[in-house]
């Protein structure tokens, strides 16, 4: 059974043996950071000290999305799994427990029904032609979706459309917050709310804020992108959990290798707030995709196109 990384870290290194190995490894992950190309033989004492590890509760441990410490609980889990960080095709495990089953993500409609109809929502009666601001409106009636969804709003709209003043990693921050603390009844409702026109459309495009959380002046290169992801522990364990759970295949009837369409949308929620922020594309579509292109990329064009094509050519997502 999985055990939570913190814990696991603990007991470890109240083993003199485990202490050692995984200080070992703690060295690796370092060097990968730091970007230090290893020679052989430190290579092979890397590896061996992730087999050294054998059945330790710290091979086998996860994190949770919404636990405290979440991002010390990552880096034990990179620490001990540094091997598997060398590309994109490698991020194929994902660090987290797999809360998101399909009982779990059908929302109860009748509580929220129940809800938009109370007498403290008559006004939400003129919302019927556009379900993304009734989703706005229900969010209000929850404090915490109210204050946290104003938090992330009011920090991501300074300077908007000036990188000089947008403070874009404060912006991911408030956005992680919102879509990690906020229950998902309310989350996915503000998200993935059914558009029939572009009025509707751009609101639920401009949930996150693309001036500052998704737009750069000029579209960097997804390359780069994935570079920024893969340095962050947190954006580089939302992408693995992406690609464990959104991974698709062309003869599934559903188009998931997995077949849990809850777990994809939640990973893909994950992965808002991070340096690959995805979003609509524009506002008359549910097309998503990623702020960025693989124009000059050389030959790392195909590398480049799989990055892009995560989201705009993915049939599981």
């Amino acid at each position: 059974p999985s055990s939570d990384c913190v814990m696991a870290e603990q007991l470890c290194l109240s083993d003199s043996t485990c202490n050692a190995t995984y200080r070992t490894l703690e060295n690796c992950a370092l060097a990968k950071t730091r970007l230090l190309s290893l020679d052989h033989d430190s290579r092979v004492r890397c590896l061996n000290a992730e087999l050294d590890l054998g059945n330790s509760s710290l091979l086998h441990c996860k994190c949770h999305r919404r636990m405290k410490r979440q991002e010390h609980c990552l880096r034990i889990f990179w620490t001990v799994h540094s091997s598997m960080t060398d590309g994109y095709l490698n991020l194929e495990t994902s660090p987290y427990e797999n809360s998101a089953n399909e009982e779990h993500w059908k929302t109860d409609y009748n509580k929220l029904a129940a809800l938009v109809s109370g007498k403290n929502c008559s006004h939400l009666a003129g919302d019927a032609t556009n379900p993304c601001l009734r989703a706005t409106h229900v969010c209000n009636l929850s404090k915490k979706c109210f204050r946290l969804r104003t938090d992330y709003a009011s920090i991501c709209t300074k300077g908007a459309g000036s990188e000089d003043v947008c403070d874009r990693r404060k912006c991911h921050r408030g956005l992680r917050n919102f879509f990690e603390k906020v229950p998902e009844d309310f989350t996915k409702r503000i998200l993935f709310c059914p558009c029939q026109d572009e009025f509707c459309g751009e609101r639920r495009r401009k949930t996150i804020v693309p001036d500052c959380s998704f737009q750069y002046n000029t579209k960097p290169n997804c390359l780069w992108l994935l570079d920024s992801c893969l340095e962050d522990h947190i954006c580089k364990s939302r992408l693995a959990d992406f690609q464990q759970n959104c991974q698709p295949v062309d003869m599934s009837p559903d188009g998931c290798s997995l077949h849990n369409h809850a777990a994809c949308l939640q990973a893909y929620m994950g992965m808002i707030g991070t340096p690959m922020t995805p979003n609509y594309v524009s506002n008359s579509s549910v097309e998503v995709s990623l702020w960025c292109t693989c124009e000059n990329s050389g030959n790392q064009k195909e590398k480049c196109d799989q990055i892009l094509d995560m989201f705009e050519s993915n049939k599981c997502l």
